[in-house]
């Protein structure tokens, strides 16, 4: 019998037990069981099935989920030697603080440190009741009044109101410029040559973020870190709410900027419906003090300049490491679009939970309509997390992690949005997926933006004028190293 050149031959008694009726119908047999299976694994893989964790998580150790070093630096805020007691003085000054609280409370302990510069007695500040949020609250209804004052009582004379010989005195206003060093002020004194009373109607942004005298810096952390602490019934809530979220285990405070004004003021309209978009349009057009009007929403997200979306925010967490039984407690106010959105996250992290969840009726009461109280509880648990993670880079997000560098260098996982923005659209193209590659690259993209200690950054290269002053770091947010020393130096 002949056969294929290169095949060696078929043996004779294989060749008769194929010829075998009963052989044969046990290979068709054999053949059609292999078919079902392949066309059984195919129908497999289109069905949608639960985010599995990514394998690489087992190898994620708590230490790299949880932990924080401060690498031996600690808080350090004594004033130096040449430090001297307030002087007397005749000069009053008065303050309109503008902003939501944070922005409030960064523009206080400036105010504080201009008072020191220019030897001016503080007048507790007026609170602004005119922003977004439309809050009535006083000072003494978001802090400690007695408490502030007294504790700052060896830096600058600080009273409640002015005395009543100057109540109906001729104030002269001055808005001082943004981000001023101390020779401004020397020569700021000059307003209170013809008026005991110097009104001050903006408060945020006045001080320069380096080059100041260390003592004034460390007076900026006395201040925003010690003294203007919250008032009792906000701070009380706030620890109940902590030990609260503590009890279940460890957790992560989420600071999730997905609220109608931010994305109205961002212009980011990614992943929105059109009516959403026009929606947000129009609120940006009627708020008079936002400058920016047309904005391509486009290149606000390229540039990472937008807030991540809940969605991105899952992804990314989950590719960090942290498994679906992680609790989470969304540090916001109402969440635009409602759970059409945050259900996205919810599907990452079922165990998410809000002010609203672990706080009773009675106790959320007292809050209401008081956006800025509420906005200061998110603080306190913010600040005492165990991880805290910002979806944008606002002015509470700077604040809690300049408190949480302070306070040892706690946590903070900051998502680098630029870069995050172009993996996530390889994964709307299909070009890249969910699992070990994408938690790979995100987490080693971030294994320097966890909050260890670093100085402050400087302007960007490039930027000139008084632009270079408004791309430096924050010292709120970073008062390393001014505040933040080594152990045994100060």
């Amino acid at each position: 019998m002949a056969y294929r050149r290169g095949a060696p031959p078929i043996p004779v008694r294989l060749r008769r037990l194929l010829r075998s009726p009963i052989s044969r119908c046990a290979c068709l047999i054999v053949a059609l069981t292999a078919l079902l299976a392949v066309l059984s694994l195919r129908q497999i893989a289109r069905v949608d099935l639960p985010r599995p964790d990514p394998p690489h998580q087992d190898q994620v150790s708590n230490e790299q989920l949880w932990g924080s070093n401060g690498y031996g630096y600690h808080a350090c805020v004594t004033p130096t030697h040449r430090y001297i007691a307030p002087i007397e003085s005749d000069r009053y000054m008065t303050v309109r603080s503008n902003g939501g609280v944070n922005q409030m409370r960064t523009g206080i302990c400036d105010m504080i440190a201009v008072a020191r510069l220019v030897n001016a007695t503080l007048v507790i500040p007026q609170l602004d009741k005119r922003s977004f949020w439309q809050d009535t609250s006083t000072f003494k209804d978001i802090f400690n009044e007695p408490s502030f004052i007294k504790a700052l009582e060896g830096d600058v004379h600080i009273v409640s109101d002015l005395p009543e010989t100057l109540q109906s005195a001729v104030r002269a206003r001055k808005h001082f410029t943004s981000w001023s060093g101390a020779s401004y002020y020397e020569g700021a004194k000059e307003l209170w040559k013809d008026h005991k009373v110097v009104h001050i109607p903006k408060s945020d942004s006045r001080l320069a973020n380096n080059g100041l005298p260390i003592d004034i810096q460390r007076l900026r952390c006395r201040c925003l870190y010690q003294a203007l602490r919250f008032s009792d019934q906000i701070e009380d809530l706030g620890k109940k709410l902590v030990e609260r979220l503590k009890s279940r285990g460890r957790f992560i405070a989420l600071h999730l900027r997905y609220e109608k004004d931010m994305l109205a003021f961002t212009g980011c309209t990614y992943g929105l419906s059109e009516s959403e978009a026009d929606e947000l349009r129009i609120l940006r057009e009627k708020t008079s003090h936002w400058k920016l009007k047309d904005i391509n929403s486009t290149e606000q997200r390229t540039g990472g300049n937008c807030p991540l979306t809940p969605l991105e925010v899952g992804m990314f967490l989950r590719a960090m490491g942290y498994t679906e039984s992680t609790w989470i407690y969304l540090a916001a106010g109402e969440i635009y679009g409602g759970d059409k959105y945050i259900s996205k996250l919810r599907s990452y992290f079922p165990n998410l939970v809000s002010k609203e969840v672990l706080a009773t009726k009675e106790e959320l009461q007292k809050f209401k309509n008081h956006a800025s109280q509420v906005a200061a509880l998110d603080y306190i648990i913010s600040v005492e997390s165990d991880v805290f993670v910002p979806s944008h880079s606002g002015n509470m997000a700077r604040a809690v992690e300049g408190h949480r560098r302070f306070l040892g260098h706690r946590k903070t996982l900051s998502p680098d949005r630029r870069e995050l923005v172009e993996l996530f659209g390889l994964i709307e193209k299909g070009e890249l997926m969910e699992g070990p590659k994408l938690s790979s690259l995100i987490m080693r993209m971030h294994k320097y933006r966890q909050g260890a200690p670093r100085k402050r950054y400087a302007s960007l290269p490039g930027s000139k004028g008084r632009e270079r002053l408004r791309t430096e770091e924050s010292f709120y947010e970073n008062p390393f190293p001014e505040c933040i020393c080594l152990t045994g130096k100060h």
